[in-house]
C-alpha cells in the first residue's frame, strides 16, 4: 500500500448541508496528503426527492445513503461522507464505518420568529419537526402543542417556516451552525428535554470493507471520544432494531468517570416515555449500548417497538 493517497474521490449528497460536510472532509484529507486530487461526486438520493410523506413512511433514513454506496460499489468514489444519524446501524459487508470525526453540538434547536423557548409558544401553536424522536418528546413535554411533519432540505424547512406554515420548528443543532446560521436558533434544547438521536452532529465516512488502504490513510481523522459515545449509543439502537418508524433515542458523553449513555424509547404520541441509563468504561461501549436497551426492554419497550413495526 501507497504511504499515501495519489486521488480519492467522496460521494456526498447535493444539498448544502452534506456538500459543506464533504468539503469539510475534502479539506482535512488535503491537509494530510497535500499531494493527494480530492475530488466530489455530488449525487440526488431517493431521500432528497421523496419530500411529501415523512421518513419513517417511505423506508426511513437508509434512502439517503444508498445512491453513494452504489457509487462506492461500482467504483465510482472511494469513501462517502454522511451525517452519522442518517447511516444504518446495522450496515453490513461489503461497507463499513472507516472513520467517525469529531463530534459538533449533538442536541436539537428550537427555531421560531415568534418564540424564544417552546414554554412561550400558544396552545394550538404548530412545532414542525422531520422524526418520531423529537414529534414524541414533545408530544410528552408539551401536549397544547401541534405537532406537524417537516421534510425537506435545511434551507426548505427555514423558508416553510419563514412563510409561516410552522410557529416553530425543530431542528438539529449542528446543522445549522455548520452553515453558518448559529443565529436562526432561539434555544438549543437540553438533553433531559430532546434527548438526540443515536449519533447527532458526527459525521462518519463510509467505504467498503475490503479497503484496508482507505481505513489506514482515514485512521488520522478518527475521534476517539466521538466513536466510543457513538458506538454506545449505536448500539441502542441496534439492540432494539431502531429505524424511523420507532421514537428512539440515544447519548453518550464522557467523563472522568467513563462513559455515561442515556436512551429512551416512546410512543409516538408522547403517552409513555420509558427511559434508561448506564455508565461503563469507554472501551465496553458496545456492551453498554446493549444493557441499556436490555433495561428498555425490560420496561416494556418490546411492546412498543413490536406495535410500530407491525
Amino acid at each position: 500500500m501507497s504511504s499515501s493517497p495519489e486521488k480519492l474521490v467522496i460521494a456526498t449528497r447535493a444539498s448544502r448541508l452534506a456538500l459543506w460536510q464533504a468539503r469539510h472532509v475534502q479539506d482535512l484529507l488535503r491537509r494530510l496528503y497535500p499531494a493527494c486530487r480530492v475530488e466530489l461526486l455530488e449525487m440526488t438520493t431517493r431521500g432528497d426527492q421523496i419530500l411529501d410523506r415523512t421518513l419513517s413512511k417511505v423506508g426511513g433514513k437508509g434512502l439517503f445513503v444508498k445512491e453513494l454506496e452504489t457509487a462506492l460499489l461500482d467504483g465510482r468514489a472511494d469513501l462517502a461522507v454522511h451525517s452519522l444519524k442518517d447511516v444504518p446501524v446495522d450496515l453490513q459487508d461489503p461497507f463499513a464505518l472507516a472513520a467517525i470525526l469529531d463530534r459538533a453540538d449533538p442536541c436539537d434547536a428550537l427555531v421560531s420568529n415568534t418564540a424564544a423557548s417552546l414554554d412561550e409558544l400558544a396552545a394550538g401553536a404548530v412545532v414542525g419537526t422531520s422524526s418520531l424522536r423529537r414529534e414524541a418528546q414533545l408530544r410528552a413535554r408539551y401536549p397544547e402543542l401541534v405537532v406537524k411533519p417537516l421534510r425537506g432540505n435545511l434551507d426548505t424547512r427555514l423558508a416553510k417556516l419563514d412563510r409561516g406554515d410552522y410557529a416553530a420548528i425543530v431542528l438539529a443543532a449542528a446543522g445549522l451552525q455548520r452553515l453558518g446560521l448559529g443565529d436562526r436558533i432561539r434555544a438549543v434544547l437540553p438533553v433531559d428535554l430532546s434527548l438526540p438521536a443515536a449519533g447527532q452532529g458526527a459525521l462518519g465516512i463510509e467505504t467498503l470493507a475490503a479497503r484496508g488502504d482507505l481505513r489506514a490513510w482515514l485512521a488520522p481523522l478518527a475521534s476517539a471520544e466521538t466513536t466510543a459515545c457513538t458506538l454506545a449509543e449505536r448500539a441502542v439502537s441496534r439492540a432494539l432494531g431502531g429505524s424511523c418508524q420507532v421514537p428512539l433515542a440515544a447519548h453518550a458523553v464522557l467523563r472522568d468517570d467513563g462513559l455515561w449513555l442515556r436512551a429512551l424509547v416512546a410512543e409516538p404520541d408522547g403517552s409513555q416515555v420509558l427511559r434508561a441509563q448506564a455508565q461503563g468504561g469507554a472501551d465496553q461501549a458496545e456492551t453498554l449500548g446493549a444493557a441499556v436497551a436490555q433495561d428498555l426492554l425490560g420496561q416494556g419497550a418490546s411492546d412498543i417497538l413490536a406495535r410500530l413495526s407491525a
